[in-house]
């Protein structure tokens, strides 16, 4: 089993009996409309999986598939800014279709992670994502930085959902100019 493998299968399964734990039941947003949703979300900062320590540049990315599940790309480079780049391609599936904010992600065959968009802001620009056993969080944004103010806010919303703050990390991101990307 190589090595990638393996840390799927464990991370598969400490997700899932992670879970077994019993909190007060967390609330997702009303709606979700998966459309705005799809596309890069840049990681902010989060509690990240043994999979994401040490990561930099996190970017999800979802694609709504014909069969409504998401195909989702996580990529990162491990180490440092200019590492090793990194991906894993779970998927997901909408559990709670009148909302579509309660989703399994499936790493590994036929293990599905709880993942729960708990917040969402109304120009789908800023999203915190968390799980019922709240032993992960993500704090994710259409752009690699935003502000302290928006960082605090969102803090104090993880905090309330039950979570320890002191463990959010901060990723770093390599901020690339418009001129340099050819986007002027």
């Amino acid at each position: 089993m190589t090595q990638s493998l393996l840390k799927l299968v464990l991370l598969s399964v400490l997700i899932v009996t992670a879970g077994c734990v019993s909190y007060a039941p967390m609330q997702t947003v009303s709606r979700v409309e998966l459309d705005r949703f799809m596309g890069d979300w840049y990681v902010v900062a989060s509690i990240p999986t043994f999979i994401e320590k040490n990561a930099f540049n996190p970017v999800e990315n979802y694609r709504l598939q014909e069969d409504g599940s998401i195909a989702t790309t996580f990529t990162f480079n491990k180490g440092a800014l200019d590492g090793p780049v990194k991906k894993y391609h779970p998927v997901g599936y909408v559990k709670d279709t009148q909302s579509n904010a309660l989703w399994g992600m499936q790493f590994i065959w036929p293990f599905k992670a709880d993942y729960r968009i708990v917040y969402l802001d109304s120009n789908y620009q800023n999203t915190i994502i968390s799980r019922q056993a709240r032993d992960y969080v993500w704090i994710m944004s259409r752009s690699p930085q935003i502000s302290d103010e928006q960082l605090a806010r969102y803090k104090k919303i993880v905090a309330g959902l039950g979570y320890d703050v002191s463990k959010l990390q901060q990723p770093l991101h390599k901020i690339i100019s418009k001129e340099a990307s050819g986007e002027l």
